[in-house]
């Protein structure tokens, strides 16, 4: 199992809310959509793929 770095992370209950209605929509945690959304917007800021997470998914549309 590849190695995770532990932050805390402090979200408003508004967001945190939103995060978790959207994970249980794509069948996701609300971590692992958090990576998700952050690593989808890294490939866009990058133009290419980070090496696959423990937990990714391919996105459902």
């Amino acid at each position: 199992m590849t190695p995770r770095k532990s932050f805390p992370l402090r979200i408003s209950p508004e967001l945190y809310d939103e995060l978790r209605r959207w994970a249980e929509q794509e069948f996701r945690s609300v971590n692992g959509q958090i990576e998700f959304l952050l690593r989808d917007s890294v490939r866009k800021r990058r133009g290419k793929e980070l090496p696959p997470g423990d937990d990714d998914r391919s996105e459902s549309s």
